[in-house]
Order: structure tokens, then C-alpha cells, then sequence
């Protein structure tokens, strides 16, 4: 069964008069039938119906055994660490979402956890700051903001013959892009906040993966720290996913278009998109990456801070916000928004200049989105 098709018919129930759509399951705990035989559901904090079906689909997108949902993609990457101990090291990729490397930077010392920052890019930058007690890698690719690939199953296959745990962050891919568990990664992380959900009217996060040991660990982490994902939010959720195939189609195309429509606009310096055939991570994209290449990019202006900020304002389809993957397109400015919390040093060192903006395509009509660029950049 194709990705579309699983979309929108796992989890339904097709027995007698089913409906359709899986009513929400508010109830925050659960009857039992007698006192000695516990029933599937007790208590929302531990499993609901809702988030049960969500988890279905999740797991059957990323053709993964287990998936367990959270309040929020952090929520889902913490709940990823939890698979360490004190004692332990993890390697965390330089260029991942800022709030990933922040919370390393704040929590892991009080844990006993040891940390380190890796090119994603070059494997050759993990042996040198490998240690004989790193346990797990976690990276992402396309990079946040500036679209950096990662070879997945290289990645993967150096984790299998070390021994760690491979962690993988697919939110700006998404499951229909992108399956990383098929690659060998253990566990793939998403932001349902993000594409998944796509219409920016709630806040999650998952983790899949085929490990019955690891499935186990993340669910009791989720059960036992309160971490889980609401029931309403796991049925809008729900809702959000069953387009998900045709809305992903829609946000590379719109992407596509415009970043060949930066390549020739005057006020702009440089245009990350692996779209483009001269990306350098082109050709890596198009082998790991299936039916698009993503509905995020970012450019550099030729420009000012303040020009920046003006251009921005000038804008009026597209909207300034901290977040991507909504059906309406978004601009984000990384330098004040992801990765706010990364020092100036580190900013410049990872790509994020004051004049890059990271840019969400949405679904609208592609003309309209350069016409709104166009008028802006004359601004």
C-alpha cells in the first residue's frame, strides 16, 4: 500500500457500521469489566483511542512496529535521550534544530550525559569526536535552515557497527519524502506540529521505530513523565495526515518554483534548496529522498539586517512566524527565531546570517507567491 492510501485508511474501523471518522475520546479514564482482567484502555495519561489511531498511522508511514506520541516534537526528542544514562555520550549534529542542541547545553550536565557536536556532512568529523562511550548519534537532514543532506544510511551503517543508537529527526522531509527506518536508522523523530498536522492549530511530536526494546522504553517514558499527546490534539492530527500525501505534493512544487525564481532575482545572494541540481547535496536528495525534495528553503539577501526586516514587512502573502509546514506559506528569520539560543559565534559558524530567511512554501498558487516576492524585493 502506497503512502497516499495509508493516509487516509489506516486506523479506520471496517466492521458493520464503523464510522467513518474515529470520534474523539475525551474521557480521561476508563471502565473496567471486573476487578481481576484489565481492560485495553484504563487511563488517558497511559493510552487513548485517539492517540492509538494516530500512533497507527504514524508507524505505518514510516513502515516502523512502534510509534508513541507526545505533547510536542521536544517532548519526543527528550523522550528520545531518555534511552541513556548517566555515564553516557551522545553526538548531536551542529547544525540540528536549535531547541534540540539547547537542551543538551542546559540539561545533560545535571543527568551525567556527555555531549558533542558532529558535521552531519562529513563522517570523517564523527570519528574524531566519537568516544568509547558514545551510545547514540542524532542528526537530521535536509538541515535546519540552510538544507544541508546528510547521507542517511552511511550514517546508519556506522551506527550499526559501533553499536549506538541512531536517532533521526524527519520533520522537514516528512514520511512521505523520506522513511529513514528503512535506511537502518533506529528511531525517527517528527514534529506533528509541523507537515504532519499542517494547518498550525496545535503542537506534538512522535518517535517510530522497529525496535521492540526502544518502543517499549519511549512508551513508559511517555506514560510515566505525563509527555503524551491529547486526545483532541491526536484527532486533529489525524485529520491533518489523511491529505498529508497531496498537500507534500503542493509544498515541493510551490518550493521548486519559487527557488528557480530566486536564482534570478537580483536582490538575492544565494538560494538553499536540494531541489536545485546545483545544490551540492542534489544528488544525495534525489537518491534518498522520494517524489520531491520539500516544501522548505531558505535565501540569503543581498541586503542589510534592517533591509532584511524591510523586505520581510513588505511581504503580504506570506506571513513572519516561527514555525513551517502549515498549508499558508511562512517566513521565518533563523537569527532571532530557531536558533536564537545558539551563540552569535555559532549562528555564522552553521549558516545563519542576518540576512538569511528560511522560507515555508505553502499551497497557495505559485504566482501569487512570487508576485508577492517580487513587489517586496522592489520594496
Amino acid at each position: 500500500m502506497k503512502a497516499g492510501t495509508k493516509a487516509i485508511h489506516v486506523g479506520h474501523g471496517s466492521e458493520g457500521t464503523a464510522p467513518l471518522v474515529t470520534p474523539i475520546t475525551l474521557a480521561s479514564t476508563f471502565t473496567w469489566e471486573n476487578l481481576h482482567q484489565e481492560p485495553e484502555y484504563v487511563y488517558t495519561r497511559y493510552t487513548n483511542p485517539s492517540r492509538t489511531e494516530l500512533e497507527k498511522i504514524l508507524a505505518s508511514l514510516e513502515n516502523g512496529r512502534f510509534c508513541t506520541c507526545y505533547a510536542s516534537g521536544m517532548a519526543a526528542m527528550t523522550a528520545a535521550f531518555s534511552a541513556l544514562q548517566a555515564g553516557d555520550h551522545v553526538l548531536i549534529a551542529s547544525d540540528i534544530y536549535g531547541g534540540t542542541s539547547f537542551f543538551a547545553a542546559q540539561e545533560f550536565e545535571r543527568s551525567g550525559i556527555q555531549w558533542s557536536e558532529f558535521d552531519a556532512i562529513c563522517l570523517e568529523s564523527v570519528e574524531e569526536v566519537a568516544r568509547p562511550n558514545t551510545k547514540m548519534i542524532v542528526f537530521e537532514t535536509p538541515t535546519n535552515p540552510v538544507l544541508r543532506l546528510a547521507d542517511i544510511s552511511a550514517i546508519a551503517k556506522l551506527a550499526k557497527s559501533k553499536g549506538w543508537i541512531s536517532v533521526l529527526d524527519n520533520t522537514f522531509a516528512s514520511p512521505i519524502l523520506q522513511n529513514p527506518l528503512e535506511y537502518g536508522i533506529d528511531v525517527v523523530m517528527h514534529s506533528l506540529t509541523k507537515y504532519i498536522n499542517g494547518h498550525s492549530d496545535l503542537i506534538g511530536g512522535a518517535l517510530i521505530t522497529n525496535s521492540e526494546a526502544l518502543g517499549e522504553r519511549f512508551f513508559k517514558y511517555a506514560k510515566t513523565a505525563g509527555a503524551n499527546l491529547g486526545p483532541f490534539e491526536a484527532y486533529l492530527t489525524v485529520r491533518g495526515v489523511r491529505t498529508l500525501n497531496v498537500r507534500m505534493r503542493e509544498h515541493c512544487k510551490n518550493a521548486m518554483g519559487l527557488a528557480e525564481y530566486f536564482k534570478g532575482a537580483k536582490r538575492v545572494r544565494k538560494v538553499y534548496y536540494p531541489g536545485l541540481k546545483e545544490h551540492p547535496g542534489h544528488e544525495l536528495a534525489a537518491r534518498q529522498m522520494k517524489g520531491g525534495f520539500g516544501g522548505m528553503l531558505a535565501i540569503e539577501l543581498d541586503a542589510t539586517a534592517e533591509e532584511t526586516s524591510r523586505i520581510a514587512k513588505s511581504l503580504k502573502i506570506f506571513s513572519v512566524a516561527a514555525s513551517f509546514g502549515g498549508v499558508e506559506s511562512i517566513i521565518s528569520y533563523p537569527m532571532q527565531m530557531s536558533h536564537k539560543m545558539v551563540s552569535d559565534a555559532e549562528k555564522l559558524a552553521k549558516g545563519v546570517t542576518p540576512s538569511l530567511l528560511r522560507i515555508s512554501a505553502g499551497i497557495e498558487d505559485l504566482e501569487d507567491l512570487i508576485a508577492d516576492w517580487e513587489q517586496a524585493l522592489k520594496a
